[in-house]
């Protein structure tokens, strides 16, 4: 859904990498971790941290400082994993992001969000929904579908079976 077709007011979890804010749309947040210990899988990206144990699933964490070539933090008393869902395709798979800290949920309006910066054909920011405005702030507003390529989520689902548990992984999303 690009920008021009918001036409309600959207509910976003809002998290900061660094000194910018990001946001994801609720829908797509499962849940918000404090920080646990990352199980390190051999030959991964530098991105893909490793996995945790979600109640007895495997979930894939990934770094989004690295993803997005930012520098990366040390961990805090407010790092934390956001589990999200991200569509690939006809599958969905449950994947841990690792945050600096959690904001607070948003509501905004459609007036409130521009479109993405157009930055070039060599950059890629289609993963970009659009650009919040709110206390005369901007909020990079991600799509998590599109943040990851397939490959790498494929990776993602590898990282469940190579440590020996099932995956979160859930069947093809119905009428999406």
């Amino acid at each position: 859904m690009n920008v021009a077709e918001m036409t309600q007011t959207t509910q976003y979890l809002t998290y900061k990498l660094g000194d910018e804010v990001f946001a994801l749309d609720i829908g797509k947040v499962r849940e918000v971790l404090d920080f646990t210990e990352v199980t390190k899988v051999p030959n991964m990206p530098d991105f893909m941290l490793g996995v945790i144990n979600l109640r007895g699933s495997v979930v894939p964490v990934v770094d989004l400082r690295t993803r997005f070539h930012m520098p990366r933090s040390e961990q805090t008393v407010n790092t934390c994993i956001i589990i999200t869902e991200v569509q690939v395709d006809d599958a969905v798979t449950v994947l841990g992001c690792l945050a600096d800290s959690v904001q607070e949920v948003l509501d905004l309006e459609p007036h409130q969000i521009e479109p993405a910066p157009k930055i070039g054909t060599k950059l890629r920011t289609d993963f970009i929904r659009g650009m919040g405005k709110h206390n005369n702030r901007f909020i990079i507003i991600l799509d998590i579908d599109k943040v990851f390529s397939v490959e790498e989520v494929s990776i993602a689902a590898a990282l469940g079976a190579t440590a020996g548990c099932p995956v979160a992984h859930q069947a093809p999303a119905q009428g999406k």
